[in-house]
């Protein structure tokens, strides 16, 4: 839609602006803000100042008063930034009367968000789930001060003026477009369907890491399977998902995906094109949500989590909390008042190893489930050795007729088999 033109590389600079309403407390607001300079480093961007601000009038034009706009406009001139990132959302028409109010390009939180997954997804499917969502974002905010940002350290960027645009031409060009990412995200689920089924009939059990971003889901993945997902301090460090097979012990293989993490205000462009994404999660034999034990935010970021699962509906699927990257918690009476709170959790350390022996152990007992006696036809040796490789088998007796077993199965394979088990 743009002119492509190779830049050099250069950080952008910033003014951070944090909003606090009436029912944000200061906790929060810190919190939110923490989180937003958390975003713009992940992209490289040169944070020269950041502020809270409080509103107690959101008015239309700018989300605020006209003279707390134009005192955030003057500040941002100042400190000579090249654009300000609100922690809010800011509608098209706001985001151009900032822009006109100081000549400098305006982001929101969601923008930020959509440019870091533009930045790190790799799979097919991920990266027409990202364009689709920077479309939809962008097609009511084509006129704005555009900067992309997760290409300001080299690579490529619009660099046309707004007044340079044909916008209806681009309007047309992106509805179109949006309508044929949509035809090929159907023929990637459909194909990632198949793929689902083929593990289905194996009957191996599937597990799904979430968590908030940055709660070191990878490195779980990377220590419990010798895997070698992408891992990073960063948010978002991981956009795709990533399955690898392991033991959990006696030889019972299972399926582990990592997805895509959590967090707060994602975009619902976003939420809708990653839900294949974290499908993993709501059609997943057992979640392990896995909490950062250090950041003294886990309480939060545990309950958006849980709302986004609830939303999923995979609520409701077997779930192990662990506490994870407890070599990182400041004292030991903190690690024990969260194991108060999330009873049954697992303490872990994916970096030293610590209670992920524990953790195989629990998942192992919990896809067990409950003990279902079973009778075979005696040529279906096939279904015995499903038993044994997918559950964890207690008794089996060989008879002339039937092939007799007792084992403790999970409820996938329960329903698989459930017209051999006996009352």
């Amino acid at each position: 839609m743009n002119e492509m033109k190779e830049t050099v590389a250069k950080a952008t600079k910033a003014l951070l602006v944090g909003i606090r309403g009436g029912r944000t407390s200061d906790e929060e607001a810190q919190s939110l803000g923490k989180e937003l300079a958390g975003l713009a480093k992940t992209l490289g961007v040169d944070i020269v100042a950041q502020e809270i601000v409080r509103v107690r009038d959101k008015q239309p034009r700018f989300g605020m008063g006209i003279g707390k706009a134009e005192e955030i406009s003057n500040r941002a001139k100042d400190l000579g930034v090249d654009c300000v990132i609100f922690d809010q959302d800011i509608s098209p028409s706001q985001q151009r009367n900032w822009e006109e109010l100081s000549g400098l390009s305006a982001l929101d939180r969601q923008e930020v968000i959509i440019q870091i997954f533009a930045a790190r997804a790799k799979t097919r499917e991920a990266t027409l789930q990202v364009e689709l969502a920077e479309l939809k974002h962008s097609l009511p905010r084509l006129a704005h001060k555009y900067i992309d940002l997760s290409r300001q350290r080299g690579g490529k960027f619009g660099t046309k003026g707004s007044g340079e645009t044909k916008l209806e031409e681009d309007r047309r060009t992106a509805q179109k477009r949006i309508h044929l990412l949509g035809e090929e995200l159907d023929e990637v689920r459909k194909h990632r369907a198949t793929q689902r089924k083929r593990r289905e009939r194996v009957a191996i059990p599937t597990c799904a890491l979430v968590g908030y971003t940055n709660a070191g889901k990878s490195s779980l993945l990377n220590s419990m399977s010798a895997a070698a997902a992408f891992v990073e301090d960063k948010l978002f460090a991981t956009l795709d998902p990533t399955t690898r097979r392991m033991d959990i012990g006696k030889g019972r293989p299972v399926l582990l995906t990592d997805t895509v993490g959590f967090i707060r205000r994602l975009p619902h462009d976003l939420v809708d094109a990653f839900h294949a994404t974290l499908e993993e999660a709501a059609l997943a034999d057992l979640v392990i949500h896995v909490l950062d034990a250090s950041d003294p935010d886990v309480d939060t970021y545990f309950e958006t989590t849980m709302t986004v699962l609830k939303e999923m509906e995979a609520d409701k699927t077997p779930m192990i909390v662990v506490l994870n990257k407890i070599d990182l918690v400041e004292a030991p009476e903190i690690l024990e008042k969260l194991k108060l709170r999330y009873t049954e959790s697992i303490a872990v350390s994916a970096k030293s190893g610590a209670g992920l022996d524990e953790l195989a152990r629990r998942m192992d007992t919990t896809l067990s489930g409950g003990v279902v006696r079973f009778r075979f036809p005696n040529s279906r040796h096939d279904l015995a050795a499903m038993l044994h490789r997918s559950g964890t088998v207690v008794s089996e007796n060989y008879g002339d007729e039937f092939i007799e077993m007792e084992a403790r199965v999970g409820e996938r394979l329960a329903g698989t088999l459930r017209e051999f088990a006996v009352e």
